[in-house]
């Protein structure tokens, strides 16, 4: 079994400068702590991620909460109703379309927000200091840019 020449390899990116890779790693350097404020009330990032959006924009039909949230359709189905079982939001038939379903956010799922959003605005605040307000910025803005490239 021989071993193949590395200088006939084609030139491949080191994965310290690979861009999935450096999502990863700065992902999980913001939802590390993201993830144990919210271990305290027993939910997950994807729950938190569907309160704030519903808070954020208000009642909204499915298929566009799972864009917003950043989830899958099939994952975000399964999540609501554990979560509607929690008492965190509601589902409704569209009154203009049968087929769709409207979801709410309730008031024991707004309050789970206020109770965390004053730590999870620290933690957001703490990593601005540690980077610095104008790179954060600059960031987000090449985030959404980034993200204006899909389709």
């Amino acid at each position: 079994m021989t071993r193949s020449d590395p200088s006939n390899r084609p030139e491949i990116r080191r994965t310290s400068r690979s861009l999935p890779i450096a999502l990863l790693r700065a992902r999980e350097t913001v939802m590390g702590p993201i993830r144990e404020m919210l271990a305290q009330s027993g939910i997950n990032e994807q729950k938190w991620r569907v309160l704030r959006v519903l808070d954020e924009e208000g009642p909204m039909e499915q298929t566009a909460l799972a864009a917003r949230a950043c989830l899958l359709l099939s994952s975000l189905t399964r999540i609501l109703k554990t979560m509607e079982g929690e008492g965190l939001l509601t589902r409704a038939s569209d009154p203009g379309d049968r087929r769709k379903s409207i979801v709410s956010v309730t008031d024991k799922g707004r309050g789970l927000i206020r109770t965390h959003l004053p730590q999870a605005e620290a933690l957001f605040a703490a990593l601005t200091a540690r980077y610095g307000a104008e790179r954060m910025e600059e960031l987000l803005d090449l985030l959404e840019e980034l993200h204006g490239l899909e389709g």
